[in-house]
């Protein structure tokens, strides 16, 4: 993606990303084209790669915005961090259901993966109330762990069609945690 600011891209990004959403609900992604995109949103070709590369790239940089928006939310509620991450599941619903139609729910995990060492020295620091689950161990190993681990919960909860209510999953895990606690590895 090539960033601008100029309001004049920042509204071509959002069509053209619009258009690529419409296009999914209607077509597998990996029969959309990016003249089908361009023909969508009713923009000049020139316009699509001053702004980006591919339709992958339209994809990736929705994700990437998003996941921003959830760092943020997430960094300023480490204690309430599981209620954070469902909020933001419930919120981006249309979107991760549409991932999972077409078998790219791996997409928002690459983002985060990608993420997550830029994020690890403000996630990672003293301050943060799990600081001391850490303390001595690799934290990008129990950083990687634990994603994997709760990104396959939310996919899982995605192929099931977001049905169970999140109180119902975080209940669920919230219990299997405290069994864990109980009984030493």
């Amino acid at each position: 993606m090539h960033d601008s600011s100029n309001p004049s891209a920042v509204r071509s990004k959002k069509e053209i990303t619009q258009a690529l959403l419409t296009l999914m609900r209607q077509h597998p992604y990996s029969q959309i084209s990016v003249k089908q995109i361009i023909m969508e949103a009713k923009l000049a070709r020139k316009t699509f790669y001053r702004n980006f590369e591919n339709k992958d790239d339209v994809l990736l940089s929705l994700l990437r915005s998003i996941l921003s928006e959830y760092y943020a939310t997430a960094c300023n509620n480490m204690s309430n961090l599981l209620s954070v991450i469902f909020l933001f599941a419930s919120k981006n619903k249309k979107l991760l259901l549409l991932l999972n139609k077409n078998n790219m729910l791996h997409l928002p995990l690459q983002c985060i993966n990608e993420y997550l060492p830029k994020l690890h020295k403000k996630f990672f620091l003293e301050t943060n109330p799990h600081y001391y689950l850490f303390d001595g161990l690799d934290a990008d190993y129990i950083m990687f762990f634990n994603i994997g681990a709760v990104w396959n919960m939310i996919s899982l909860w995605i192929k099931r069609g977001m049905k169970d209510s999140p109180e119902t999953v975080k209940a669920n895990i919230k219990e299997y945690i405290s069994r864990i606690r109980k009984k030493p590895l």
